[in-house]
Formats: structure tokens, C-alpha cells, sequence
């Protein structure tokens, strides 16, 4: 109820002012002691994936917290682990604005950001005044390629922010899906990504020498895929024996937003339109994977309901944001109360 007043609030704001008034909202009454306000009591339903034991499965997707700046207020949510990023070796500002549009007869979001950031260093900075990786909280690190950066030069990029994330992430999520960076998605086929997952899987296993712990690899997933490239990927995450895949980022696709005001900017299409395709494209990746590598479901995840058919189509953990500025805090409540039923039910 008290999320159904404050939208309206930020509704009539422009997307990217309402974004920044809000984070920096819930940064203030954090320090205030006054974030848990916004919550209501989650069910705690452990869960153990990628060998991270998680309070409940629900997760903040990457891309509400670029930069790290706002984790302890989001962690008063009730989240289960908590996704910032993207984030790139050097800071970048993006793509020109407005790069942000709501589709509020769709309950969908049009971004087209590219990436927007401070800069890994700045991201670790707030990484470690943080308190939640300290009491334990699991935060994943979402990592990219700079724009300026040639597609073929693409895996040193990811390189620099693995060495540099490491040791202050739960897991480290490598994102090569964004349609919103020049032939990003590029390096999800074939030999370029056999090369990038290689690389990525080799530093993996240098570094945890080094630092005497073992973070995992997630990679972050396009829905704009056919079978045969879902069979592909799948093929290759097994092979570099990656930790996790989370499935899927926003869609090029218009579906279902047709005619809308916003309707056809450029950019990824997130929210309730691309939960349907997203699903899709994690149903064929599981029975592809077979149980060897969990999925983290995402997109279009706006009721408990969405988040159970996540589950029963193959994923072990889900992540939301568009449905976060269209619910609120109490998305986190209703879909961790529902997924608590549906995992007592599936160990039945």
C-alpha cells in the first residue's frame, strides 16, 4: 500500500530522475535506520546453488545498482543475494538520455543505457564499506566490456574486472547479452564465446589459488536465441565446467508492446512482455543442461506465480528488477512466501 502511493510519486518523473530520487530515497532512511520499513517479513527458504548457501532464492537482478552505491538499503528487503552491475574497467557514461522508458499498460521497460558506470575501482570502493558481504550477505558482481573497446579485444576487458572483483564477490556474473553495447551479443556464439568462457575459466582457477577461495562464474544470457544456439551455449557451459548461467537478459523484441507510447525506442525490453520468451528460452537451456548447471531465472517477474513457473521450468534461483519498480518491496515477500511453498512441496 505504501509502494502504491510512492510510485505514483515517481510515475509522474521522468524514468532516470524518478531512479535517482528513489535509490538515493532508500539509501536515506537506511542510514536513518528506517529501510526495513519498506519491507515486509520474508519466508526463509535456504537453498544451496552453485555451493553458496542462499537465505531465500529470490535475488536483485544487475543493472538497479550499477555501482554498488545503495547495497545495505536494498539488502533491508528481504533479498535473498543481491546482483550490482554491470561494471566495466574504465567509467563510462552510457548512451545519450533519455535511455530509459516505462510502458505502464504493459508493465514493461525500455532501456538502452549501454553500460553506464563509475568504473570497477569506484564499484569496489563501495563494495567494501558495505556491511552486507561482511555479515555474510551473498552479492554478485556483474561484469562487461568497455564501448570503446574493440569486440575482438572483448575477453581482456572481462579479465581486468574478474581480477579485480574476485575477492570481494560471492560470485562474479559475466554479462554478454546487453543488446545496448555494439556487438556485444557477439560473443555468444561459437568460437568467440569457447574462447571467452576458456579464458574466463582458466583465470577463474588461477585466481582461487591466489586468494585460497572459490567464487563461481555465472554468464548471463540474451532470450533472442533459437534452438540451436540455446544448444550451443548449453554445450559450452558444460564443456568450461561454468558455475551457473542466468537466463535471460532483456529482448530486442517489440511483442506485446505495440502501439504503446515508447513503444518502439531502441534499447532491451524488460518487464511482463518478455517473461513469456524469457521462460521459453530457460525451459529448452534446462532440458539442454540436464541438471549439470543451475540456471538463475530472470525476466518479466511480477507475482509470486511468475517466480514458481521460473522454478518448475528449470530454475534453481530468481532475480527480479523491472517488477521491483512496478511492485516494490513487497515482490520480495510474495515470491520468497511462494517459492518456500513450492520447493516444500518439490522435496515432498
Amino acid at each position: 500500500m505504501l509502494y502504491s502511493l510512492i510510485r505514483k510519486f515517481f510515475f509522474a518523473l521522468d524514468a532516470e530522475t524518478a531512479h535517482g530520487i528513489g535509490m538515493n530515497g532508500l539509501d536515506f532512511l537506511n542510514a536513518a535506520g528506517f529501510a526495513g520499513l519498506l519491507a515486509k517479513p520474508v519466508t526463509p527458504c535456504p537453498v544451496e546453488v552453485m555451493g553458496l548457501k542462499f537465505p531465500n532464492p529470490v535475488g536483485l537482478a544487475a543493472g538497479l545498482d550499477k555501482n554498488g552505491d545503495y547495497i545495505d538499503g536494498l539488502a533491508r528487503l528481504g533479498f535473498g543475494f543481491i546482483e550490482i552491475g554491470t561494471v566495466t574497467p574504465k567509467p563510462q557514461d552510457g548512451n545519450a538520455k533519455p535511455s530509459l522508458f516505462r510502458l505502464p499498460e504493459a508493465r514493461g521497460i525500455i532501456n538502452r543505457m549501454g553500460f553506464n558506470n563509475a568504473g570497477v575501482d569506484r564499484l569496489l570502493e563501495n563494495v567494501r564499506r558495505a556491511q552486507f558481504p561482511k555479515k555474510g550477505g551473498i552479492l554478485g558482481i556483474n561484469i562487461g566490456k568497455n564501448a570503446t573497446t574493440p569486440i575482438e579485444q572483448a575477453a581482456e576487458d572481462y579479465l581486468i574486472c574478474l581480477d579485480k572483483v574476485y575477492a570481494e564477490a560471492s560470485y562474479v556474473a559475466a554479462n554478454i547479452s546487453s543488446p545496448n553495447t555494439k556487438n556485444l551479443r557477439e560473443l555468444q556464439k561459437d568460437e568467440a564465446l569457447d574462447d571467452l568462457l576458456s579464458r574466463l575459466k582458466a583465470r577463474q582457477e588461477q585466481l582461487a589459488e591466489q586468494h585460497g577461495k572459490y567464487v563461481p562464474l555465472a554468464l548471463k544470457i540474451a532470450p533472442d536465441l533459437d534452438e540451436a544456439q540455446i544448444t550451443a551455449i548449453a554445450e559450452a557451459l558444460r564443456r568450461h565446467r561454468f558455475d551457473a548461467v542466468i537466463a535471460s537478459n532483456t529482448t530486442l523484441s517489440r511483442a506485446g508492446v505495440e502501439g504503446l507510447a515508447h513503444g518502439d525506442e531502441a534499447g532491451g525490453l524488460s518487464g511482463a512482455p518478455l517473461f513469456h520468451p524469457s521462460t521459453a528460452v530457460l525451459k529448452k537451456l534446462a532440458t539442454a543442461l540436464a541438471g549439470e548447471v543451475p540456471i538463475i531465472g530472470v525476466g518479466g517477474i511480477m507475482s509470486g506465480a511468475d517466480a514458481a513457473e521460473k522454478i518448475r521450468a528449470g530454475a534453481s534461483l530468481v532475480q527480479f528488477y523491472s517488477g521491483f519498480i512496478y511492485r516494490g518491496p513487497e515482490l520480495v515477500a510474495e515470491v520468497a512466501q511462494t517459492l518456500a511453498d513450492v520447493l516444500a512441496r518439490q522435496r515432498l
